[in-house]
């Protein structure tokens, strides 16, 4: 276990017990970060059924939900909590899923933007996501009901409520309203 010289790993932080309330690792240190609001469950739960649906009726990939752990940096290790993520088969095959942390990150990540989130905060957050390798991120903002779309090397896309959300080359012909997240 990390002492307060040392940098705690993605390992030990996946094998300690639950301290029953949400944590991250930045940087090697363990971070508290305040329990979600309904809101944000909602829209977490929304996106997670949305996408789950889809990608379950074209069996394509796994969607993961409720803070699963994706690991964007090593030496120190940073695991982040993904509010919902994607994982094509062809990047993580179909079946159960190990024990732990994976050693690939996701396709997609879709973080909800909380009321009292900071866009700095968000900005460095998905920037992590996408130097580790996640090919698209999307950060849905309940008030004003928009969606941002980031990929490396891109200029970010804002979607309004009436526009259609699509990751055509990760999802297909998923094709949704921005506002039913927000439903």
């Amino acid at each position: 276990m990390a002492t307060a010289t040392q940098f705690m790993t993605a390992e030990e932080f996946a094998t300690r017990p639950d301290p029953g309330y949400p944590e991250e690792l930045v940087q090697g240190r363990i971070v508290s970060m305040p329990p979600a609001t309904p809101r944000h469950g909602k829209v977490c739960g929304k996106t997670t059924r949305l996408m789950g649906n889809f990608v379950d009726d074209r069996d394509i990939g796994h969607v993961l939900s409720n803070d699963s752990g994706v690991v964007t940096g090593r030496d120190p290790d940073t695991v982040r909590g993904a509010d919902v993520c994607f994982y094509s088969y062809a990047k993580l095959p179909k079946g159960k899923l190990p024990v732990g942390y994976l050693n690939i990150v996701p396709d997609l990540v879709v973080e909800v933007r909380s009321d009292d989130d900071r866009w700095r905060d968000i900005l460095a957050k998905l920037h992590e996501y996408l130097d580790a390798g996640v090919k698209v991120v999307i950060v849905l903002d309940p008030d004003p009901e928009r969606a941002h779309v980031f990929r490396p090397d891109q200029a970010p896309r804002e979607l309004g409520p009436d526009d259609e959300l699509t990751v055509p080359d990760l999802l297909g012909d998923f094709r949704v309203a921005v506002r039913r997240f927000f439903e």
